[in-house]
């Protein structure tokens, strides 16, 4: 739309608002993610708040923004003089989910290489957005690769480019604003560590405030230009404020109470490493200055941390984001100091912010008893043994990534590799059909020993069809886990079901932030049942499983039966998405006729439709069966233990589920 919707239009949401504007009067303090459901005025605000931004000055003609008060010694089109310049809007710039690599981070000017035959840089979005800003809309959903560059230029201020004979650095510092939806999947923790501050919205449960908000966009899809005149006083009156804030800040004095309260407030909610300190400093500071004051105040440390350490603090998978306020408030009251005055009475400070944390609660259905062991053997004789109630899940821990071996073509994710059309270039091959993406250095290289036969003439490099070359680029995909879940009697006898539901609440987490599928297959006493169909709300399978009831014998053979024929449906649903098949047992078969042998055969099957596959060990004590790793061998997968399950275990190999990759 060429007139935004006006930044002061926006009903309510005051923490967004507010988190937005702290990063225009400093920019400094890293940028914000913007966390919530759909159609909550999260882009519509983003977009409007380049309005508010100052004019930047730059020198005249450069493409990476240089200032002319202090040019980059090493930009690209320099060297530059100091001083002069000239001033435009500051931009923002959107970084598109399904952008290549070379729209990133510049790549070689194909026009003039062919036409000229010169190596010359063609910059990408990070040069565009330098000293402005670069917005990812759906910021969850970026490609892995992407994310690794944003992640470097982040840190380093600078984006290097070493391609296709092309070497260039140029300087990159940009106010980084995403949003994103969090039931579509998580964040990278490194990426989430990167943004400053984080903002849950929501829409409004008030009738009034509902109306309101649209009756202002109907007025603005009538009339946009007509509706921003009406809000041009509002805005011009913010913008003044911001560049205000931005001539105070520099006056600003952080005491050594404020300090004090920072430091243990991030020590207080355990969050890792020394960025949060620094952004919470910074974040008061702007505040102090967004509110004219040349002092920060114990209110503008409290507002600071609830805008910069729910996204950093530790908590459990899939708990609601928030910070306790209660806690917060009492940490702030135990170090304030002379030089600052101690939190409001009320214990709210300006503009709300987090959510407060769900208590605990007792644990599911079994309060705080461990159900009694069964008899020697581990199982429940008795046809009519009394089913034992559910325990509750230990606590998550990040597990070592399993991923499906080969190259596929499934949806975008985080798993297996994949051949995708955004992905990382792997390498060049000759077309098959239509060219869909060029890869110039492999075309080049196919033409130039032709040139002479060709007739060539002045610079030009003359071409011809068969000289093109389509770029092979590989990324990731999603898969379809399968879990399939033991919880007959001799799991529960040896009181392993809270460990065991701890580590497939995990692997549930890590599928979460993978984006896959997942689906639920359970057997115990006679029979196995499909707890959770395969779906991507890993939330509903989570919640099947802290439910789940454990007792009786163990039909190791109708589970991986029904889990068979779980994957032959959805193999004709989504024929391109791969499966994985996890299955969290000790192995034991005691169920049914012959269940030994039966539980091979079954196992078998996954074996002869190469299902990648691996074995979560339960076994525990001093006498092990290793049954578990016997029907990892008939899966034609591979076997790991509870312990070994963890990311930081030290305990025998990755196990990267890759033995028939070749």
């Amino acid at each position: 739309m060429t007139t935004p919707f006006p930044f002061t239009a926006v009903v309510g949401q005051d923490d967004l608002r507010l988190a937005l504007l702290l990063n225009a009067v400093s920019p400094a303090v890293g940028g914000v993610l913007v966390r919530g459901e759909k159609g909550t005025a999260k882009s519509t605000a983003v977009r409007a708040l380049s309005a508010l931004l100052p004019e930047v000055a730059v020198v005249p003609g450069c493409r990476f923004s240089c200032d002319p008060a202090a040019p980059d010694p090493g930009c690209p089109d320099g060297p530059h003089e100091t001083g002069g310049g000239t001033t435009r809007p500051a931009r923002m710039v959107e970084l598109p989910v399904g952008a290549s690599e070379d729209r990133l981070v510049g790549a070689l000017d194909i026009e003039r290489a062919l036409a000229e035959g010169v190596k010359a840089f063609e910059p990408g979005l990070l040069a565009e957005a330098h000293r402005g800003i670069l917005y990812v809309d759906e910021v969850n959903l970026l490609h892995d690769h992407l994310v690794d560059l944003l992640l470097d230029a982040a840190a380093m201020g600078a984006s290097y480019v070493e391609r296709e004979g092309v070497s260039v650095r140029h300087a990159a510092r940009f106010l980084l604003v995403g949003t994103m939806n969090p039931e579509e999947g998580e964040l990278r923790p490194q990426l989430l560590d990167r943004f400053g501050l984080t903002v849950e919205v929501a829409a409004s449960r008030e009738p009034e405030t509902r109306v309101e908000v649209v009756r202002r966009r109907l007025a603005y899809d009538a009339d946009p230009a007509g509706f921003a005149a009406r809000w041009a006083d509002e805005e011009a009156a913010v913008r003044q404020r911001v560049v205000a804030a931005r001539q105070l800040l520099p006056r600003v004095r952080l005491g050594d109470g404020a300090l004090r309260q920072i430091a243990a407030t991030c020590a207080a909610f355990e969050v890792d490493g020394m960025r949060a300190d620094i952004v919470m400093a910074r974040t008061a500071t702007a505040l102090a200055a967004w509110a004219g004051r040349t002092d920060v105040l114990a209110e503008d440390v409290r507002q600071a941390a609830l805008l910069a350490l729910p996204h950093r603090r530790r908590r459990n998978p899939f708990d609601a984001p928030g910070l306790d306020e209660d806690k917060l408030d009492r940490t702030l009251e135990e170090f304030s100091g002379d030089d600052d005055p101690g939190p409001d009475g009320d214990g709210d400070g300006p503009g709300g912010g987090g959510q407060p944390e769900p208590d605990e609660g007792p644990a599911a259905g079994g309060g705080g008893a461990r159900p009694e062991e069964p008899g020697e053997d581990g199982e429940p004789q008795a046809s009519g043994a009394r089913e034992q109630s559910p325990v509750r899940a230990a606590e998550p821990f990040r597990t070592k990534v399993f991923s499906v071996p080969g190259i596929g073509r499934g949806a975008a994710g985080r798993r297996s590799r994949a051949r995708t059309e955004h992905g990382r270039t792997m390498g060049a091959q000759r077309p098959r059909g239509a060219l869909t993406r060029l890869h110039l250095a492999a075309t080049v290289q196919a033409a130039a020993p032709h040139q002479r036969a060709r007739g060539r003439s002045g610079r030009g490099l003359v071409v011809r069809r068969d000289d093109l070359r389509q770029a092979r680029r590989e990324g990731r995909e999603s898969n379809l886990v399968l879990f399939v879940v033991d919880a007959s009697g001799s799991m529960a006898a040896r009181q392993r079901m809270s460990a065991v539901k701890g580590a497939v609440l995990s692997l549930l987490l890590d599928a979460y932030q993978r984006r896959d599928k997942v689906g639920l297959v359970t057997f115990r006493g006679t029979g196995a049942e499909v707890a959770l169909p395969p779906t991507s709300s890993v939330d509903a399978a989570a919640a099947r499983l802290e439910s789940l009831p454990t007792g009786g014998r163990t039909p190791l053979a109708a589970g991986l039966l029904r889990a068979h024929e779980v994957l032959r449906v959805e193999r004709l649903r989504d024929p391109a998405r791969r499966p994985l098949l996890v299955v969290v047992t000790d192995g034991r078969a005691t169920g049914g006729p012959e269940p030994v042998a039966l539980a091979g055969r079954a196992a078998r099957l996954f074996a002869a439709d190469q299902v990648a596959s691996v074995v979560v060990d339960c076994e525990s004590g001093p006498v092990r069966l290793g049954l578990a790793g016997q029907l990892a061998g008939e899966l034609g997968g591979s076997a790991v233990t509870l312990d070994e399950l963890r990311a930081d275990s030290i305990a025998g190999l990755v196990e990267d589920v890759r033995r028939r990759a070749a």
